[in-house]
């Protein structure tokens, strides 16, 4: 029998890359999504047979369980993979986001993750051993950067799960790990940070000289973390330097994170 995988944010960017990806080798993709257009361009490029999609707010925890529900129906009653990949920005001091701000990115990075793995886990649990859960963190939950006090907290809070969930998961036979990317080539980069700002996330980053890595690279990255055996998952030069950096240099990063902050720091 196909396997399956739902992919959360499976409209476009990362979410999308990982549907065509695992399209490609073989397995039944279900994408849940606030844009009907998103999955509907993703399921015309990974093709018809290859792909459910339902309409699914990640913050509603009852829509999770008929989004799971209708797509392992449409699946043959399996789910492998659940893919907790829908997030979205925020930037700018604390001072400087609305509370209407922080709610809407604790909601939906946060809440959205847990409410996934949740609902998720009788599926999994069925399809043990074997079956994974693969949060999208991101580098932002290796260190945490001058400017993005709230999405670092909610992708340190991504961390925290996938490392808790791992060993709550052993006794069912359920892998748990993270992708933790940095700089992605996605419509993400296209967003402002905050409300209080006209300057995209990418010109930000282009100016501080930093590689923007190829989304294909996080479906890769992807698909290895699901047939892996290691926790976390860094993609990208960017993500792979925190990492080094935080590990080995721990002083030197916080006193330049504290001095210039880490985009500056990493752009050396």
């Amino acid at each position: 029998m196909r396997k399956a995988i739902f992919i959360t944010g499976g409209g476009s960017g990362i979410g999308r890359a990982i549907a065509q990806k695992f399209a490609k080798e073989g397995w039944f993709v279900g994408l849940g999504d606030i844009s009907e257009s998103g999955m509907a361009e993703t399921a015309r490029l990974i093709g018809e047979g290859n792909c459910f999609s339902t309409p699914l707010d990640v913050r509603d925890r009852a829509a999770w369980d008929d989004a799971l529900s209708a797509f392992s129906a449409a699946a043959g009653g399996r789910i492998d993979v659940l893919a907790n990949n829908a997030g979205i920005p925020i930037g700018g001091s604390l001072s400087e986001n609305s509370v209407d701000e922080i709610t809407r990115c604790l909601d939906i990075n946060l809440k959205g993750v847990l409410f996934g793995a949740q609902a998720a886990l009788p599926y999994l649990k069925a399809s043990a051993p074997g079956s994974c859960l693969l949060n999208t963190a991101s580098a932002a939950g290796i260190y945490g950067s001058a400017g993005g006090s709230v999405y670092c907290a909610t992708k340190f809070g991504v961390r925290g799960i996938t490392e808790s969930l791992d060993g709550e998961w052993v006794p069912y036979g359920i892998r748990v790990c993270s992708l933790m990317p940095s700089f992605i080539d996605t419509p993400l980069l296209d967003m402002v940070p905050n409300a209080g700002t006209n300057e995209h996330i990418r010109a930000r980053v282009q100016q501080s000289g930093l590689e923007i890595t190829p989304v294909e690279d996080v479906a890769e990255a992807a698909w290895d973390a699901v047939h892996g055996d290691k926790l976390h998952w860094p993609v990208g030069k960017t993500a792979k330097r925190i990492a080094f950096a935080t590990r080995w240099m721990p002083g030197r990063v916080r006193k330049e994170a504290r001095g210039r902050g880490m985009i500056q720091l990493l752009g050396e």
